[in-house]
């Protein structure tokens, strides 16, 4: 390129860097709320990236073969959304005008479902980090299982910008330690080192050598001096393209709000509006018309709706390697799409065995193993894993391999004691496409999925959550490692539907369930002790686990009392309705596995579950009451456990906290007592 050409391409990139900057302070500015400083300041690496390397078509967002795209700095939302609209997707400019308003296409962070082009939720820091080692795995298991040579249908890369924030977070440590292990070299990060946050310098609080720790991860570590140099980040990113072996991390170190006279490098443009003054002496720095409210040049829009173009030419070259697939290898095609679509095959739960009351008792948690296994025969798509406690979760598929570094087509994955990590990754591997991720750990360590499982809560995303050792009756590794408000705390999430089964027959019923569910994530809640497989003559059907609450054991005519219970006590409570039945008084237990199922049923059902005459109704789960007056209509109508557990053998912990059929029967009789009395 001459020199004129080389100034010429020089004036275009200010242009259109400046563009993006200028919308972001503008839009900002106009909600009075938002942070402008990050775009300003990555500008000219978005800019690159989304222009000269990205695969992505902005009338096809949903395109297979396209790159991922992550703004894990999800709070410089107005950097997406200025190249959304700039380079050609369903977002007008009157969207960026109304950002962070109601009923916008642009809230205040990204929103997967709810924008265009958005590929994940972001705004808890370090999650869309983890979100993109999901995507970066789902890409390589993908390609390892589908692609042929000549006939590469899954060929792309996941990208990702972070910023300070998100390498101090312990979710991104965790996810680029694994993603460094298993060489995801179709991960390329750029970190805007612009050395700000809220409370000011990074340097009161974050001054380790971020280099060398992602070196010590194993990853392609590469610096850029100036964030402004477009010809030196478009050769980092070719760099690390190049990498075949490791995930790169490029370096960029930038100016936040950078062309603000007076802000600039300042914490003062992190969270808040510019100002006007300030807005107008930065435009004229930059040479941008002072009083121009989100001006979008011609020149400058052109050259980002070449992406257009480029994003049909790339799509139609993938159609032809993809029709090409078709031809050469049908059955794999026919694979593809079954694994895309998202559908179960026929037939998927046919091996699904089967529980009966003349079987041995069994843990839930050795049901889950078997059910899944039989399930992972007949889906493909099912990948997964567990948090470093595989032999107790029962989450490895024995028909496949692990999924390793050259190993990738593995379906059994080792996250190694990350859980925080696994949250984030499972919702990257289902939000990349193709796949039905699951993972597991002990409930009580639910605790540290918790950010992972509300972001997939608001993406409804159907990932399945496998939680084991669920209640105080794990024993002797004491309260620690025995959850007590977990259940609540899970429930508490908008969108979760958690099932605690009572035996392997609803373990069954609640895989099935899962397995079927698409607008959310389900948690399964597994035992470790054994538990007997319900006789349930003189009840429903355990098929009735969809309804989130049945009859397990009745009695004939209207009972004196109603026992609903959940997971291990439900076979308690039916011993503790045996108890009362020698003394003549009738019982109905029910098993409610799933409250947010339950909720989902007519009112007619639940009525007819629990009649509005019924007052005397005692629900019985080993682990906080709280929430539980709603079924019982009386707070002291529940048998928790109101502070922690105790280290002592299962059976022993449970006795001495009173879940005993003897306890539960004389808790019973004194609410009927009471209440006999009251009238």
């Amino acid at each position: 390129m001459n020199d004129g050409a080389s100034e010429n391409q020089a004036s275009i990139d200010d242009l259109c860097v400046n563009t993006i900057r200028t919308l972001a302070m503008d839009a900002v500015q106009k909600a009075n709320s938002g942070h402008p400083g990050a775009p300003m300041g990555l500008a000219p690496a978005a800019y690159v990236l989304w222009t000269r390397v990205l695969k992505h078509n902005p009338k096809n967002p949903a395109w297979l073969d396209r790159d991922r795209f992550v703004l894990s700095a999800g709070h410089a939302s107005m950097l997406l959304y200025s190249l959304l609209f700039l380079t050609g997707y369903e977002l007008s400019l009157d969207e960026l005008k109304n950002f962070r308003q109601w009923g916008s296409k642009t809230p205040g962070h990204p929103e997967f479902g709810h924008t265009p082009g958005v590929e994940t939720t972001t705004g808890p820091l370090g999650q869309g980090f983890a979100n993109a080692v999901g995507m970066a795995m789902a890409e390589r298991h993908l390609a390892a299982t589908f692609n042929r040579p000549g006939h590469e249908i899954v060929d792309h890369y996941t990208y990702m910008i972070c910023g300070d924030g998100d390498m101090m977070e312990g979710v991104s440590s965790e996810s680029a330690s694994l993603a460094g292990h298993l060489g995801l070299s179709k991960l390329i990060c750029l970190y805007d080192d612009n050395k700000i946050t809220i409370d000011g310098s990074t340097a009161i609080s974050f001054t380790e050598d971020v280099a060398k720790r992602f070196t010590s991860y194993n990853w392609h570590v590469l610096k850029v001096k100036d964030g402004n140099d477009c010809q030196a980040i478009l050769s980092a990113l070719a760099s690390a393209k190049a990498e075949t072996d490791k995930p790169s991390l490029i370096i960029i170190s930038t100016h936040i709000a950078c062309g603000s006279p007076n802000k600039q490098d300042t914490s003062d443009a992190h969270g808040s509006p510019l100002g006007e003054e300030e807005i107008r002496l930065t435009k004229k720095n930059l040479g941008w018309p002072e009083d121009a409210s989100f001006l979008v040049p011609e020149q400058a829009l052109s050259k980002f709706r070449k992406c257009i173009e480029t994003g049909n030419q790339a799509e139609s070259a993938w159609q032809d390697i993809y029709h090409a697939y078709t031809k050469k290898y049908p059955d794999l095609a026919d694979k593809w799409v079954n694994a895309m679509s998202g559908f179960l095959p026929e037939g998927w739960d046919a091996g699904i065995p089967e529980y009966l009351p003349s079987d041995n008792p069994v843990e839930t948690r050795v049901a889950s193993g078997k059910i899944l296994n039989a399930i992972a025969e007949k889906v493909p798509s099912l990948i997964g894993g567990s948090a470093d406690l595989e032999p107790s979760n029962k989450t490895f598929i024995k028909g496949s391999h692990e999924f390793q570094k050259n190993a990738y087509d593995g379906r059994n994955i080792r996250f190694g004691i990350r859980e925080h990590a696994m949250g984030g990754i499972l919702s990257g591997m289902l939000l990349h496409h193709g796949l039905r991720p699951y993972g597991g750990t002990f409930l009580v360590f639910s605790d540290y999925m918790r950010p992972s499982i509300r972001a997939a809560c608001l993406m409804k995303l159907p990932v399945i959550y496998i939680f084991t050792h669920d209640s105080i009756a794990v024993g002797e590794d004491g309260p620690t490692h025995q959850p007590i408000e977990h259940l609540a705390a899970l429930r508490a999430i908008p969108g979760l539907t958690v099932i605690r089964p009572a035996d392997a027959a609803e373990t069954a019923e609640a895989w099935r369930q899962a397995m079927k569910t698409t607008d959310g994530p389900v948690a399964l809640i597994l035992s470790r002790q054994k538990l007997p497989i319900l006789d349930r003559s003189e009840g429903d059907s355990v098929k009735m686990l969809s309804n989130g609450a049945y009859i397990v054991s009745d009695s004939k005519g209207t009972p004196d009392i109603i026992f609903i219970a959940t997971g291990s006590e439900v076979s308690i409570a039916v011993e503790a309705k045996k108890i009362l039945f020698s003394k003549g008084i009738s019982a109905r237990v029910i098993s409610m596995p799933s409250w947010e199922l339950f909720e989902k049923t007519s009112i007619g059902y639940k009525k007819n579950i629990l009649p509005q005459t019924a007052k005397n109704r005692l629900s019985v789960e080993a682990g906080t009451p709280l929430g539980w007056e709603r079924y019982t209509g009386n707070s002291e109508h529940i048998i928790g456990i109101s502070g922690f557990g105790a280290s002592a053998p299962g059976g022993t912990v449970m006795k001495k906290f009173g879940f005993t059929a003897e306890n539960i029967a004389q808790k019973a009789m004194d609410v009927i007592k009471k209440s006999r009395k009251e009238k």
